[in-house]
């Protein structure tokens, strides 16, 4: 087991940009730069000794700046904040005052804005290979940052045990704010090669968040029975494709401790992903709108090459006064935890 760290550039701030890696004792390699908290690679053996990396990225930090891909910003492995999905119309009350955002999708607010946690350069904590390798930043977004009120510093921690790569966020704020953190990596559990059609999804959840004409949450809880939605049992990605033109769309799986949210596989590596977290959604994206790209080892990127099992809280919380809350107040700690589990076959 170990980690190390490279150095890669210094950033237009000045802040140096690192990739950490953290290896376990079985060969899997995972690699974090403080740059986003992006996971670039997440690699596993398989028994013949050959490797998979399961996660789409770039082989160059630097890549992850280039215009092309910018132009089409699909997220690739970063951190997402301060408020993961969309708020409706980049507004909210808190504490009888208006806060406006910017609209960075449509009329809407997307992950954070236009800089979010994703665009930001974190600072190193720690890390070290007890009990497993593990990788600490944190990063402090200033009052008003993307239109946020109060000052809110997050602290992400990455642990690679033997079957597991987990993230645990931790936040507080000076004054209170609103606050709803995720992760956005691209599967795609065949070397990050060709569509994500053949991959079959499982998602412990029997409703789904309904959305308007712009994917916003409304407050209304859906069905999914006998829909294209009903991931209840395994089933391929693009059956249901055949129906609707994407999947874009939050379960709600109703869980208040860390929990079996939602599970993936592959019949040709014979890799199975279980997603463990303790928020209550998990917001299942078939990655219709990621840009043709040059992803690692000279794969071509492009619609369906990943996909996405976000968890986080209910998105659009803080419009929905029945949805719980996601409103941070200053002596509180903000939590959540997310565990990938890796199974091969």
């Amino acid at each position: 087991m170990s980690v190390q760290k490279q150095f890669c550039f210094t950033h237009s701030s000045g802040e140096d940009i690192y990739l950490f890696t953290l290896r376990n004792a079985k060969g899997t390699e995972v690699m974090i730069s403080n740059y986003g908290a992006v996971i670039t690679s997440f690699k596993i053996k398989n028994a013949d000794g050959s490797i998979n990396d399961i996660v789409l990225g770039f082989d160059k930090m630097e890549d992850y700046f280039e215009e092309g891909y910018l132009k089409q910003y699909p997220w690739f492995g970063c951190a997402v904040g301060r408020y993961a999905n969309r708020i409706k119309n980049a507004e909210f009350e808190l504490d009888a005052k208006k806060y406006i955002l910017p609209k960075n999708n449509g009329n809407e607010i997307l992950h954070g804005g236009h800089k979010g946690f994703d665009r930001r350069v974190w600072q190193f904590v720690a890390s070290g290979e007890s009990p497993n390798p593990f990788l600490e930043l944190k990063y402090l977004s200033a009052d008003g940052e993307e239109g946020f009120p109060g000052n809110l510093e997050t602290l992400i921690r990455f642990e690679l045990n033997e079957d597991e790569l987990s993230y645990e966020y931790r936040a507080a704020c000076d004054k209170p704010t609103v606050i709803n953190l995720t992760h956005h990596s691209y599967f795609n559990l065949n070397n990050g090669k060709g569509t994500i059609h053949d991959h079959e999804i499982k998602i412990n959840s029997s409703q789904m968040l309904e959305q308007d004409a712009n994917l916003v949450a409304t407050g209304n809880i859906l069905p999914i029975e006998n829909t294209p939605y009903d991931f209840k049992d395994f089933k391929k990605i693009g059956e249901g494709l055949k129906q609707i033109d994407e999947y874009d769309k939050s379960f709600d799986c109703g869980n208040k401790e860390l929990s079996l949210m939602a599970e993936a596989r592959s019949l040709q590596s014979g890799v199975q992903l279980q997603i463990y977290s303790t928020d209550p959604v998990v917001h299942f994206y078939s990655g219709k709108w990621i840009p043709s790209v040059k992803g690692k080892c000279g794969e071509s990127y492009g619609p369906f090459s990943g996909f996405c099992l976000e968890t986080h809280k209910h998105p659009n919380a803080i419009n929905i006064p029945h949805f719980p809350s996601t409103v941070l107040i200053p002596g509180e700690i903000y939590y959540q935890e997310t565990v990938y589990k890796i199974t091969q076959s």
